[in-house]
């Protein structure tokens, strides 16, 4: 089938599930939290997960914005991972050129980039830094279980330390530290509007290579996809216990011109003995207001587990692999 590109704005949330494990750590190995204690993730924790996602299973897109080293192992700088990814030269490209070249990458469709390339010595490459505002935008994750509870645990090594000053060899191991979360359940809204880049194309693509550029129908089928499998895909140690829960989304008709409050608010979340269950009755009553401006709104979740009680009017229910679920 012919991709088209896509026009259509849409508004939804993921929940990502974390038990005994640390989905997103800060600096010092602990779950981030909120002044007031409130446990949360940072966009970029789920950002990253798409992006792994669709490196290693969509071999056939381009994923731009991912660590990659030189043959010292070293990372690339900026201009050395744009040469290197796109097999040209920053400084020889121009504006136009270098556009082009970003947006042919699926990430950058979906998350904009910010482009100041430095060259030698780390000075401005002059006439180079872009800037591509994304059409998908996420929020941070809020977790919204009842108990936030961290706790820590002491992990061995099997080496001692060579730095020890106690004296040249220790019969004693290495200890170290870890920190997780009990459990948690986070909560990112999202939200797209493949306006943002409208612009930008037009003054970079020809009408031949429009498609090549811009967010598409398949863009977006696979952006759902990596949002309710790329948690579970990626795997380490302090995320083992972190899965996909939920995908909400609403896609809008092409002319609509309403705008969709932060989902991430209007959920409530209980334990009724037996599974979690989340209440959507504040967005079914927001989404019924705007029924005739609304094309479609999906629901991606495992029922043996999960319970969702005032699920909105026609909103069709699928696992996360993506069946459709029956009856």
């Amino acid at each position: 089938m012919k991709d088209k590109i896509f026009k259509k704005r849409a508004y939804g949330f993921v929940v990502i599930k974390a038990i005994n494990s640390n989905y997103n750590a800060d600096f010092t190995g602990q779950p981030r939290t909120l002044p007031n204690g409130t446990v949360y993730a940072t966009d970029k924790a789920l950002k990253y997960t798409v992006r792994y996602y669709l490196d290693n299973e969509y071999k056939d897109k381009k994923v731009f914005i991912f660590k990659r080293t030189n043959n010292n192992l070293n990372p690339y700088t900026l201009a050395e991972s744009y040469n290197n990814f796109f097999n040209t030269n920053v400084e020889k490209d121009d504006k136009k050129a270098i556009i082009k070249n970003l947006l042919s990458a699926v990430d950058v469709r979906f998350f904009g980039v910010t482009f100041a390339p430095k060259g030698n010595g780390g000075k401005d490459i002059k006439d180079k830094n872009i800037s591509i505002h994304g059409p998908v935008q996420i929020t941070h994750g809020i977790n919204i279980w009842k108990e936030g509870n961290i706790y820590s645990e002491q992990i061995m090594s099997p080496f001692r330390n060579p730095s020890d000053k106690e004296g040249a060899e220790k019969s004693a191991s290495t200890l170290g530290r870890q920190s997780k979360l009990e459990e948690g359940h986070y909560i990112h809204h999202f939200s797209i509007n493949p306006k943002t880049i409208e612009n930008i194309i037009e003054n970079v693509a020809e009408e031949e290579n429009m498609i090549e550029l811009a967010l598409t129908e398949n863009d977006i089928s696979i952006l759902k996809e990596a949002l309710r499998k790329g948690v579970s895909y990626y795997d380490s140690s302090s995320k083992s216990g972190v899965e996909n829960e939920i995908l909400f989304y609403v896609e809008l008709n092409e002319n609509s011109k309403i705008v969709l409050p932060n989902f991430t608010d209007l959920i409530k979340m209980k334990d009724d003995g037996e599974k979690r269950c989340f209440d959507l009755k504040v967005i079914k009553d927001e989404l019924e207001k705007y029924k005739a401006e609304i094309e479609k709104c999906e629901i991606y979740y495992d029922k043996n587990i999960i319970c969702i009680k005032n699920l909105p009017e026609d909103c069709v229910e699928y696992t996360l692999n993506g069946e459709k679920y029956e009856g």
